[in-house]
């Protein structure tokens, strides 16, 4: 049986780095695409029916450009930087639970890879670990732009993590565990933390879009400003690397996000669904995908419709206008715990 966990387990961790690259590919395909809509354009249309071969294009492009490091560079550190930010991209999914348990040959199959009973602390302490790669990345480039966007993005990251976690204690106190499938039993069929906690939800996502880096917090890679910022120097798969880290963290930090506040896989009716546990797995996982793709077409709407901050701006909502919000949300949520758990 111990045989048989370990090969579900690795068969679990392939797909999850197949679908995790495919995913971080097509959202590329589909942000172009819904960035021509917005600007009345047409966007990518030349590789394949409606351009939808553009993702293996740019994968293909981006294999066959010259791989070069600056000569004054320190090499080691020039090669390591982008692999730390893809690294800790996908490992956070290693902790999600992406669906029921499936009954196949007699077994229960577990659609987790790490079932730890401190998940959110985990994604959160890797989230913390991919400043590293940026920070990394741009001083090894010995280029004064690319240690500004790394200087730039290692403070954003760093001040922003403080108010999302402080929104995500919310959360906690409410379903009064760490793990996140215990996170998502809790708000079983429609009793997602939405309903609770919009404030923290807010907040969360907020804090999110800083957390990757994307526009209006896009700072970090300021084109105006430091040419391409922290990856100035890189070209081919390391700068590939870069920006698909970028792609599967907004993937991911959007799962985080339907299991915190939009329940995860559950969905209304699924208790009607008890005695087939294979397909009630199966619509939760879709279910779950959907949350996860509807928080992704925010993330894009939200990039090319809000302008970008000056630095200052970001610095000062971070630390002046979220952290005291999330704090005050904190201290009224752990007073109404209190008082319910008091009286009831």
């Amino acid at each position: 049986m111990e045989t048989f966990y370990w090969i579900d387990k690795l068969v679990l961790v392939l797909l999850l780095f197949v679908i995790s690259l495919g995913i971080a590919a097509y959202q590329t395909y589909f942000e172009r695409k819904l960035a021509a809509w917005i600007q009345d354009r047409v966007g990518p249309d030349r590789a394949g029916p409606f351009g939808i071969l553009q993702p293996i294009a740019d994968g293909v492009k981006m294999f066959m450009k010259e791989d070069f490091a600056p000569s004054n560079a320190d090499r080691w550190l020039f090669i390591l930087g982008p692999g730390i930010a893809m690294f800790t991209s996908l490992i956070t999914s290693a902790i999600i639970p992406w669906g029921p348990n499936l009954l196949l040959f007699g077994r229960q199959i577990s659609l987790q890879v790490a079932e730890i009973n401190i998940g959110i602390l985990f994604a959160f302490g890797i989230i913390s670990i991919g400043v590293y790669g940026i920070m990394i990345g741009g001083w090894a480039s010995n280029n004064k732009y690319s240690l500004f966007g790394a200087i730039r993005a290692s403070s954003q990251m760093i001040s922003y993590e403080l108010a999302m976690g402080i929104s995500a204690i919310t959360v906690i106190m409410i379903s009064g565990s760490l793990d996140l499938r215990a996170i998502v039993e809790s708000q079983h069929a429609m009793n997602w933390n939405i309903w609770y906690q919009p404030v923290a939800f807010i907040v969360f996502f907020i804090c999110a879009l800083a957390e990757t880096n994307r526009a209006p917090f896009d700072l970090p890679e300021c084109e105006n400003e430091l040419i391409g910022g922290y990856h100035t120097e890189y070209s081919s798969m390391k700068l590939g690397l870069f920006l698909f880290s970028e792609y599967v963290a907004m993937f991911v930090s959007s799962a985080i996000m339907a299991i915190l506040f939009f329940g995860g896989y559950n969905f209304p009716g699924m208790d009607a669904l008890t005695n087939s546990p294979n397909l009630l797995a199966l619509i939760g996982v879709a279910v779950f995908f959907v949350k996860i793709f509807l928080l992704i077409f925010v993330f894009m709407w939200i990039r090319w419709t809000i302008p970008r901050f000056r630095f200052d701006q970001l610095m000062h909502l971070g630390w002046k206008v979220l952290i005291p919000i999330a704090l005050v949300n904190m201290l009224v949520t752990g007073f109404v715990v209190a008082f319910y758990h008091n009286w009831f």
